[in-house]
C-alpha cells in the first residue's frame, strides 16, 4: 500500500519571493486555478524527495491572517483547516520587522511550521547578520536559509520539511505580553472543543477579543451553549485592556505581536544591514517616482510593455494564422473541390476556424505576461500602480488596473487576463467588467471601415479619437456605479510596498508566462471550441431545398455572364470578346433581365443561405429591438458574426451586401453602407459595437478569471443593454439634424 501524500503549504508576505520558490520546489508539476467562488490564483504542484511524494500550495500572498480581504480569509482557511501536515511561512530576510508579523500569526494557529528566510543572498550583502542557532531556540522553530530564484538552500528545506513530520513544531513559544497572554489564556479555558476541525483555542480566544465576525460565527455554530457568555466575556475583556491602555484592541494586539518580533530581533541580530543598502532602490526611485518625470517614464514603460504585446506579437500572430489557414487547407483537401459535405464545414470552418480564432491570440498573451513578468519581478509595478491610483481610485479603480486597461487596447482578452495582478477581488472584478470598453485591436477594421464611408475627410481623426476617449470615460463612470452597487463594500486602502529593485531571472519570467498561457489553452479553449461549434450550426443550417437565385436564372429571369477569358487570347481577341459580353449584358438589361458574373451569382447565394440559416432568422427576429438604434435585418445578422469576433463584422456586412470577400478598406462596400445608411446610423453601430456584446472570446476568459458564469452574464448582458439605450439617443437625437 503506498504512502500517504504529504500536504504542505507556503505563506507569506507579497513579494517575499515564495512564488518562486514554489516554482523551483515543483518544477514543471505544477498547476494553477482559482480557489472556488472567488478570483484568487489557486496554485498547486507536487515534488518527491526520498521516495516520498510531496504536495505543496503556494497560499495567496498576505500580511496577515485577519479577513479584511479574500487573500487573507483564503490563506486563514487554508492554515487554520488543519488539511496540511506543514506550513512553510516565507519571509524576505531583507525586510525581518514586517515579514515576521505573519509567523507570529502563524504561530498563534498551532501550524506545523518551517521558517524559511529567503533572499537570505541580499540580506547578507547589506550586512545584515543573524545568529540563526539562537533565532530558532527563542522561536522552537527549525529555520532554513534560501535563494528561491536561485534555487538555493531548496534541497535543505526539503530535508527539513522531512524532518518536521517527526518534530512537529507548533509555536508554542509565542508571548504576547504578561496582560494579554492572561486574559487570553482564561478565554482559551472555556473553549474546549476535541472535534474534527477544532480551532486552537488560543487563536479563538484573540480573535474573539478582535471582535472577529467570523470567528464569532463559527463559535455560534460549532459550541452554542457557551458561545454568548463567551463572546460576551471576550467583549469586556477587550474593553478592559481598552480602559487601561487608551488604545483599541485590534492595535493593542498588533502592538504586542510586534512587540515579540522587535524583542526577538534584538536578541539575534548581530549586525544590522548597513543604511545605504536600498541606496540603489532609493536613487532610481528618486527619479521614477518623481512628480514631473515619473509620469514620463511609466507612460514609456506601458508603451513598451504595448509595443512587445502586439507590434512584436504581429508577426507569430500572422504565423498560426497561416498555419491554420493552411491545415484548413489540407483538410479540405480530403474532399473534392466545392464539396458542400456537412463534415468538411464541421472540422474546417467551425472546429479549425474556432480554434484557429482562439490560438492567434496566443502570443499576444504570452509576451504581455513575459513582460509582466518582468515588471513585477524588477520591482517598478508597485511603482507604476503608485503613480496612476490617485487618479484611478476616483473612479473605484486600483492603481494597478490601469496595465490590463491599457492592454485592452490591443486585446480584451490578455487585458482580462492581466486583471491578475490585482490582489482585491472587488478591484480585479471591477476591472475584469470594464475592460471591453477599451477599444480594442479587432475594432479598429470596423472603425476604418465605417467612419471614411460616413464622415468627410476632415472629421475622420476626431471620430477615431472620440471614440476611444469615449469608451475610456464609459468605463470610469461604469465602474464608479459597480463600486456603489453589485461591487459595493468598504474599500481597501492602498498601501503598495516598494521592493528594492531586483534583476529578474529568465527561468522565473518564462514559468510565469507558461503558466499563463498554457492556462489560457486549456480552459477558455475548450468554452470557446464549444461556442464556435454553435455559431457554426446556426450559421450553416437549415439549408435551403433550391436557392431562389438558381430558380430564377432557370426561368430566364436572371441571365449570368462569365468574365473569365482564357488566358492565351491576344489583346485584340480580348477586346473583343469583352465587347461581345457587354453587347449581350445590355441586351439583356433592355428586356429587363437582370444580369449577373458568376461572382455575383455565388455571393447572392451565400447572402441566401445566411438569411434561410438560423443566424438569419435570429437578425431578422431581433429587427424590430434593434430598429430603435437604426439597424435594419442585415446588420442585425452581421452582429451575430461580431460576437465571434468583432473584426467578423465587416467580412459579414460584405456578405450581406453580396460583395463576396471584402475588408476594412473595400471602396465598394462603403459605397453600398453610405448609399443605405445615414451618418446616425454610422455612429449609433460604431457605440453599439464598442459597448455591447464582447465577443465570445472575452466572454468566455471573463467566466474563467472570475470563477462564474454569473459575473460573464453580467457583463455580456449589462453591456449589450447600456449600449442598446445609448445607441438608441444618439441615433433618435441624430436623426433630428439630418
Amino acid at each position: 500500500m503506498s504512502e500517504p501524500v504529504i500536504r504542505v503549504a507556503l505563506a507569506g508576505n507579497p513579494n517575499s519571493g515564495k512564488t518562486s520558490l514554489f516554482n523551483v520546489l515543483t518544477g514543471s508539476r505544477r498547476n494553477v486555478g482559482n480557489y472556488p467562488g472567488v478570483t484568487v490564483e489557486k496554485k498547486g504542484g507536487r515534488f518527491t524527495h526520498n521516495g516520498k511524494d510531496y504536495e505543496i500550495a503556494d497560499l495567496p500572498g498576505t500580511y496577515s491572517l485577519t479577513s479584511y480581504s479574500p487573500e487573507e480569509r483564503i490563506a486563514r482557511r487554508e492554515i487554520l483547516g488543519g488539511g496540511f501536515d506543514v506550513a512553510v511561512v516565507v519571509v524576505d530576510s531583507t525586510n525581518l520587522r514586517r515579514n515576521l508579523y505573519l509567523l507570529t500569526q502563524v504561530m498563534l494557529a498551532e501550524a506545523n511550521i518551517i521558517l524559511c528566510l529567503n533572499m537570505s543572498d541580499e540580506a547578507q550583502k547589506s550586512g545584515q547578520m543573524l545568529d540563526l542557532k539562537q533565532m530558532e531556540a527563542l522561536l522552537g522553530l527549525p529555520i532554513v536559509e534560501t535563494v528561491g530564484n536561485r534555487g538555493i538552500g531548496v534541497d535543505v528545506l526539503k530535508d527539513t520539511i522531512e524532518n518536521a513530520l517527526a518534530n512537529p513544531a507548533k509555536g508554542e513559544r509565542l508571548v504576547l505580553g504578561e496582560r494579554l497572554d492572561l486574559v487570553v489564556d482564561q478565554l482559551a479555558e472555556m473553549i474546549v472543543d476535541d472535534g474534527e476541525g477544532a480551532r486552537p483555542p488560543r487563536w479563538l480566544a484573540v480573535k474573539l477579543l478582535e471582535n472577529d465576525s467570523l470567528s464569532k460565527q463559527w463559535i455560534r455554530k460549532r459550541l452554542p451553549e457557551i458561545s454568548e457568555d463567551l463572546i460576551i466575556t471576550a467583549q469586556n475583556r477587550a474593553f478592559e485592556i481598552e480602559e487601561e491602555t487608551a488604545l483599541d484592541i485590534s492595535t493593542y494586539i498588533a502592538d504586542r505581536h510586534y512587540g515579540y518580533v522587535n524583542g526577538l530581533l534584538k536578541e539575534v541580530v548581530l549586525q544590522e544591514a548597513r543604511e545605504d543598502s536600498r541606496r540603489l532602490s532609493d536613487q532610481i526611485d528618486a527619479i521614477v517616482c518623481n512628480r514631473f518625470f515619473g509620469p514620463f517614464f511609466f507612460m514609456l514603460s506601458m508603451y513598451m510593455l504595448f509595443y512587445l504585446t502586439f507590434s512584436v506579437g504581429d508577426y507569430p500572430m500572422g504565423w498560426i494564422e497561416a498555419g491554420f489557414e493552411w491545415l484548413g487547407g489540407l483538410v479540405s483537401g480530403f474532399w473534392p473541390e466545392g464539396s458542400d459535405s456537412p463534415l468538411r464545414s464541421l472540422i474546417v470552418d467551425g472546429i479549425i476556424g474556432g480554434v484557429g480564432g482562439v490560438i492567434v491570440f496566443l502570443p499576444n498573451i504570452a509576451l504581455l505576461f513575459l513582460g509582466l513578468a518582468f515588471l513585477e519581478d524588477s520591482g517598478y509595478m508597485a511603482r507604476a500602480a503608485f503613480l496612476v491610483d490617485r487618479v484611478m481610485h476616483k473612479f473605484g479603480l486600483h492603481g494597478k488596473s490601469f496595465i490590463p486597461m491599457m492592454t485592452g487596447f490591443g486585446c480584451t482578452i490578455p487585458g482580462i487576463m492581466a486583471t491578475r495582478t490585482l490582489e482585491n477581488e472587488r478591484d480585479r472584478l471591477t476591472t475584469m467588467m470594464v475592460l471591453p470598453l477599451m477599444s480594442c485591436g479587432a475594432r479598429l477594421p470596423i472603425w476604418m471601415l465605417l467612419i471614411p464611408a460616413f464622415f468627410p475627410e476632415h472629421w475622420r481623426a476626431p471620430m477615431l479619437f472620440f471614440i476611444y476617449i469615449f469608451g475610456i470615460v464609459l468605463a470610469a463612470i461604469l465602474a464608479k456605479v459597480l463600486r456603489i452597487t453589485v461591487l459595493r463594500g468598504e474599500e481597501t486602502p492602498f498601501v503598495m510596498e516598494l521592493p528594492p529593485y531586483r534583476m529578474p531571472t529568465f527561468k522565473a519570467m518564462m514559468s510565469k508566462m507558461g503558466e499563463r498561457s498554457w492556462l489560457y489553452i486549456r480552459k477558455a479553449g475548450t468554452i470557446i471550441l464549444a461556442i464556435s461549434i454553435v455559431l457554426w450550426a446556426i450559421s450553416s443550417y437549415p439549408k435551403l431545398d433550391q436557392s431562389p437565385i438558381d430558380a430564377k436564372i432557370a426561368s430566364g429571369k436572371i441571365q449570368v455572364i462569365d468574365q473569365q477569358l482564357p488566358e492565351n487570347l491576344s489583346e485584340q481577341e480580348r477586346d473583343a470578346a469583352l465587347e461581345q459580353i457587354i453587347g449581350k449584358a445590355k441586351e439583356s438589361a433592355a428586356k429587363g433581365v437582370e444580369v449577373l458574373t458568376v461572382n455575383e451569382v455565388e455571393q447572392r447565394k451565400l447572402t441566401e443561405d445566411l438569411d434561410y440559416s438560423v443566424a438569419g432568422r435570429i437578425g431578422s427576429f431581433l429587427e424590430p429591438v434593434l430598429s430603435p438604434m437604426g439597424f435594419d435585418v442585415r446588420i442585425s445578422t452581421a452582429l451575430l458574426g461580431a460576437f465571434a469576433a468583432k473584426e467578423v463584422f465587416v467580412a459579414q456586412m460584405g456578405i450581406v451586401f453580396s460583395l463576396g470577400e471584402v475588408d476594412e478598406e473595400s471602396e465598394t462596400l462603403r459605397d453600398k453602407l453610405a448609399k443605405a445608411y445615414n451618418p446616425a446610423v454610422a455612429l449609433s453601430l460604431m457605440i453599439f459595437l464598442l459597448v455591447a456584446t464582447p465577443c465570445m472570446a472575452t466572454v468566455a476568459v471573463t467566466k474563467r478569471e472570475s470563477g462564474s458564469w454569473k459575473w460573464a452574464m453580467l457583463q455580456l448582458c449589462g453591456l449589450t443593454v447600456l449600449a442598446w439605450i445609448i445607441s438608441t439617443i444618439v441615433y433618435q437625437v441624430g436623426v433630428l439634424f439630418l
